[in-house]
């Protein structure tokens, strides 16, 4: 007889985890997890949600399985999906984990189990509902931005360049993006002068996201490249305006 087969094997907890925290528990009971391509494991580095459901199951003469569908939604937008296998070897034995990153892995694996090949799966539909995540202004990468974040404010020499608490928030940084500003004119257009703006866009580990202004300019006493940061457009516009002022 094929049923929904319930077992303590996979008890979601409570409180809900994180997306981390739930893929740390996936690959921590599951035996096969170093297979996984380093390159999967790495993009689920910067989910934002996820979301578990149970796919099918079967339970027949003492024997089990049960698969599941891991679903994590990440910073640029795309899903991605892991398979979780939850079965045992012999009636009465403790289940055994294994995760894989499609579909056709996962009939592979279940092909081998030890199950009558008489009985039809219970298959339930596939409905991933994933928590309503933010519209995110930018495509992010995940590349060291928590770094990139604390070498920006470095070099920042202005003396109302973002502070300690700002700082704070970007240590959590997973992802962010730079693209160059262009805009209203300004009296910095108008006299030709080298000014580059800058908007350092960061993913936090929250899901919010926090820009940066960076100013780049040579209007300095002995010409040497400067760099000033603001919290933001505004900000920086401003600043160049001021820049500008000194030598027009």
């Amino acid at each position: 007889m094929s049923v929904p087969y319930e077992t303590e094997a996979y008890e979601p907890p409570d409180p809900p985890e994180s997306p981390e925290e739930h893929l740390a528990r996936l690959l921590g009971r599951a035996l096969n997890s170093f297979e996984l391509p380093d390159e999967t494991v790495g993009r689920l580095d910067c989910a934002l949600v996820h979301d578990s459901s149970l796919h099918s199951a079967h339970h027949s003469a003492g024997l089990h399985r049960e698969t599941y569908r891991h679903t994590w939604l990440l910073a640029d937008g795309s899903a991605l999906t892991l398979w979780e296998l939850v079965h045992n070897t012999a009636a009465g034995a403790e289940p055994q984990h294994e995760v894989y990153v499609d579909e056709e892995e996962l009939r592979t694996a279940t092909a081998r189990l030890p199950l009558p090949p008489d009985t039809t799966d219970f298959e339930l539909p596939v409905t991933v509902q994933l928590s309503p995540a933010p519209a995110l202004r930018h495509v992010y990468v995940p590349e060291g931005s928590a770094d990139h974040a604390r070498r920006l404010l470095r070099r920042a020499e202005n003396v109302d360049r973002p502070g300690a608490e700002t700082a704070a928030l970007l240590a959590t940084a997973c992802a962010h993006r730079i693209t160059q500003a262009f805009g209203r004119p300004s009296r910095a257009g108008r006299t030709r002068l080298a000014f580059s703006l800058y908007e350092h866009a960061f993913l936090l580990g929250d899901g919010a996201e926090l820009s940066l202004w960076e100013v780049e300019h040579t209007v300095t006493p002995d010409g040497r490249h400067m760099c000033e940061v603001y919290v933001s457009e505004e900000a920086a516009r401003e600043a160049m305006e001021r820049r500008a002022a000194q030598v027009s």
